[in-house]
């Protein structure tokens, strides 16, 4: 119909009217059809012919988008349908801005959250068994764009895969700055997601095929239930050649094409290298053969030009009783590495390539049906097999075994499907089972084991314990656990190691402690704790665990701070009690007296200095207030010492239903020679590195470890330290009234150089006698501050009046200059309210207006 209109003109605005209709409803097709999907979604980049996360295929992932530059591997993704639609197969170099720029709309076009990533970039410059790598860095950082398209698009989930030297290879980042890949990475998207590197023998996790390669993973921060050792391949061992390859027939001829299998086919090659192979043992090369003639050779001139040999596994025969080789791209040629059969005289064929890579039967290589394929003449088998078979081998070659990234895509399935426990769901549980009874509660854990999550299950007995709010011991949740662990050194040097946890509770920490010392011989935990319920709890998670016989647990039921214990802690870590110890209990004495820091009634201040006595290497989830509060700079001088390495700040992230803020450090001092600290905000989504004695600067009062170049240059237009704070936290509403003879100004009256009157919110008194505030009325030059603000704002104190507790009052050390208001206007500008912001540290709860603190609002030089 649509043709009947093409030669005329009617028809000319009938076709481009048919053309707009016809887009309408196709997009009005296309967004029905994404609505209706509730599958998990993915992007693939660098997919080649998409056999790796073909396994997420398989396990009902939707394929947004994939992206591959050769056409013809390309092709191969469509034959197996992996994108819904044909915009999603995107051809071309990823670097240039069109190709992003298809990318980018067509995940617009789903207009939904991208669960995963999976990226897996050119690998040359990197593998070892590439001698031909002079300068690689340009390709290398391909993998540059890979992390700029997971920082765009912030799926939940991504996926780096490659070879076993791609985390030391240099790339050059996006500040143009070369570094190495691994550094890139957790530049880039450390503050946003947990990050785990691994390298893996893709033998143990679903391949029948050796193959050792990096496996990245991350899993975005704001998914609390989750860490990437929930998403990492779980290991399955493989199958020996034998096993694997049985039923499949033996082809003894060459050019032999198996009647029922296009793909098992007898590659020929040049006749005279088949001497060179013909005696071969299993493991031998033709490199050992001791007839010369068997040698692998060229003639050049009629002088034999003997072949070189350079990773001593060309013209390999590989062993029957054992999973296959590492599969190469030139797995088509005798002369690559281990390409030749056990048995027989041969390269492996295609379809036995295939399972070693656990590509299933039923990935197409072409558009037509294999039992077409199989019922085409020899003839036509070898000439789909001279077009077909060397781009087909390459793609296995370079893939990802399909059942590894299967076994990943299963475990993101499973993960997505476990969501995290709402504070709601946490307390109508407990209410209804009574679970706050300790009986009830190691009643249900024992009954509930295998029907909950690891996570859960110390989330609810967490939140049970009643315990936990009198120790002021509060729940460690997994993701936060993880980041701790994972930031952890390996101890490379040490095969045993002996961890202490001071504060167990139900041990949060050790399952992932586990699976981060998996490869040590021994590992013997001394775990201490002052409340025999989390300890009852504790013992029964670790036998349901099962975690093996190199991992001892020594539960010590008692106060470790009064406990006697080794020196010897290779490791002490943990999420010790906050709370306060009252001057009237006995118990302060005994702390204080081997603190070195004695300023202090903080438990968690004591933890650290007991701590840094029993370990070289002391990692603690802490309050913030250590970072900048007056008491605790002992306690900072103290960390330095022990050259701490790490901080992680989690502001009021950490914990659930506690309005409090928290880090967590990393004092290593067998790492001595580091001089460069990471910190890790949560808050601020970022990961940034830089010199110790650049953060923890003796030109300023406490640590600042949002320090930048912005700050400095503010910083430099400043004279600091010209002030002194004071606030009166005596004067509360019962002491106050409608009217009186003394205003009281609270921190909502204070403006920018200016008084507001608020009805119903300004209050009196009649004298100032009872309050220590009194001797500042009437006085000069008192600067009001509001505290507590990230707007800050200042205002002479007026005559006849004071201020409450919200509000510092501020008056010159030195006396030599008058204020203005002037003077006081800059603390309302944008400028200063950035950096009041760095100064106090993103802090949210930690920011009372102190002696210390006051030292920022300097005055601006003339």
């Amino acid at each position: 119909m649509k043709n009947q209109y093409s030669k005329s003109l009617h028809g000319v605005f009938y076709l481009a009217f048919y053309d707009k209709i016809h887009a309408f409803f196709a997009e009005q097709l296309f967004q029905l059809i994404i609505n209706m999907n509730k599958k998990p979604t993915y992007i693939s980049l660098f997919s080649s012919a998409g056999v790796g996360c073909y396994g997420f295929k398989t396990n009902g992932f939707e394929c947004v988008a994939t992206n591959e530059l050769l056409e013809k591997r390309l092709k191969i993704q469509k034959y197996n349908q992996k994108c819904r639609f044909d915009s999603g197969y995107i051809a071309g170099d990823i670097t240039l801005p069109e190709t992003q720029a298809k990318l980018f709309a067509e995940i617009r076009r789903w207009n939904t959250e991208i669960d995963v990533v999976i990226a897996t970039p050119p690998c040359q410059g990197m593998s070892v068994a590439n001698h031909k790598k002079n300068n690689e860095m340009a390709r290398n950082s391909l993998v540059v764009e890979s992390i700029k398209i997971v920082r765009e698009v912030q799926p939940k989930f991504f996926i780096f895969e490659n070879v076993k030297a791609f985390l030391n290879t240099p790339c050059t980042d996006t500040d143009h700055q070369e570094k190495p890949i691994e550094e890139a990475i957790w530049s880039n998207l450390g503050g946003h997601y947990n990050i785990l590197s691994n390298v893996l023998n893709f033998k143990d996790y679903g391949a029948n095929s050796s193959r050792t390669r990096t496996l990245v993973i991350g899993v975005r921060k704001d998914i609390h239930h989750i860490t990437p050792y929930d998403i990492f391949p779980k290991q399955t061992p493989p199958k020996t050649l034998r096993t694997l390859l049985a039923d499949l027939p033996p082809l003894m001829q060459m050019g032999e094409i198996s009647d029922d299998d296009i793909y098992h086919s007898y590659r020929e090659f040049d006749r005279r290298m088949l001497p060179w192979i013909a005696q071969l043992k299993e493991g031998e090369s033709a490199f050992q053969n001791t007839d010369s003639a068997r040698i692998p050779h060229q003639i050049k001139n009629g002088e034999i030009i003997y072949n070189q040999n350079k990773n001593g596994d060309k013209y390999a025969r590989w062993f029957l009783d054992r999973e296959g080789p590492c599969i190469h791209t030139r797995n088509d040629i005798l002369a690559s590495q281990n390409t030749i059969h056990p048995t027989e005289n041969r390269v492996f064929s295609v379809r036995e390539l295939m399972r070693m890579m656990s590509i299933p039967p039923s990935f197409k290589w072409t558009a037509q049906d294999e039992k077409q394929l199989n019922a085409l003449s020899f003839d036509e088998k070898k000439t789909f097999l001279k077009k077909e078979e060397l781009n087909i081998r390459h793609c296995i070659g370079e893939s990802v075994p399909t059942a590894v990234l299967a076994n990943v895509a299963q475990n993101i399935q499973a993960a997505l499907q476990q969501s995290e426990l709402s504070m709601t769901e946490i307390q109508n549980l407990i209410k209804r089972e009574n679970l706050s009874l300790a009986d009830n509660l190691y009643r249900f854990i024992e009954q509930h084991f295998d029907a909950y999550p690891f996570s859960r299950l110390l989330q609810i007995a967490e939140y049970a314990n009643a315990a936990r709010s009198e120790t002021a011991a509060y729940f460690t949740r997994i993701d936060i656990a993880f980041g701790l662990v994972n930031a952890l050194p390996d101890f490379k040097k040490k095969k045993n190691l002996r961890i202490l946890e001071p504060s167990v509770g139900i041990g949060n920490f050790i399952p992932l402690l586990a699976k981060k010392y998996a490869d040590k011989e021994k590992v013997i935990f001394d775990l201490v704790d002052i409340d025999s319920n989390s300890l009852n709890l504790l013992s029964l998670l670790l036998k349901k665990l099962n975690l093996g016989s190199k991992f001892e647990f020594n539960i010590i039921h008692q106060d470790f701070l009064t406990a006697t214990l080794p020196e010897n802690y290779d490791l002490v870590i943990g999420n010790p009690p906050y709370g306060k110890v009252k001057a009237s209990d006995k118990n302060l004495a005994l702390y204080r007296k081997n603190a070195t820091n004695k300023d202090t009634q903080n438990i968690f201040s004591f933890f650290i200095d007991k701590a840094l006595t029993l370990s070289k290497t002391v990692a603690l989830v802490v309050p913030k207030s250590v970072i900048n509060a007056p008491e605790f700079q002992i306690t900072r001088q103290q960390l330095i010492t022990a050259n701490i390495n790490r901080i992680i700040d989690y502001g009021e992230k950490a914990f659930k239903g506690v309005k409090i803020e928290t880090i967590a450090f990393i004092a290593d001092q067998t790492d001595k020679d580091n001089q460069h600290i990471t910190i890790e905000s949560h808050i601020q989504e970022t990961l940034i590195q830089n010199c110790k004695n650049y953060f923890f600067s003796d030109n300023f009062p406490y640590w600042l470890i949002y320090r930048n170049s912005e700050f400095d240059q503010i910083a430099q237009k400043l004279e600091f330290n010209v002030f002194q704070s004071f606030r009166d936290r005596q004067i509360t509403k019962a002491h106050t009234q409608n009217s009186g003879n003394v205003r009281v100004l609270k921190s909502r009256n204070i403006g920018n150089n200016e008084i507001i009157d608020i009805e119903g919110y300004d209050s009196y008194v009649d004298s100032v006698a009872p309050f220590s505030v009194g001797k500042f009325i009437n006085r000069k030059n008192v600067v009001m501050i509001p505290n507590l603000t990230y707007k800050p704002r200042a205002a002479f104190l007026p005559e006849n009046s004071i201020a409450d507790g919200s509000v510092a009052l501020l008056t010159m050390k030195k006396h030599e200059k008058i204020l203005t208001q002037r003077d006081l206007a800059y603390y309302a500008t944008p400028e200063f309210e950035q950096f009041y912001r760095v100064a106090r540290n993103y802090g949210s709860r930690s920011m009372n207006i102190d002696n210390h603190s006051v030292f920022f609002f300097g005055l601006l030089k003339d």
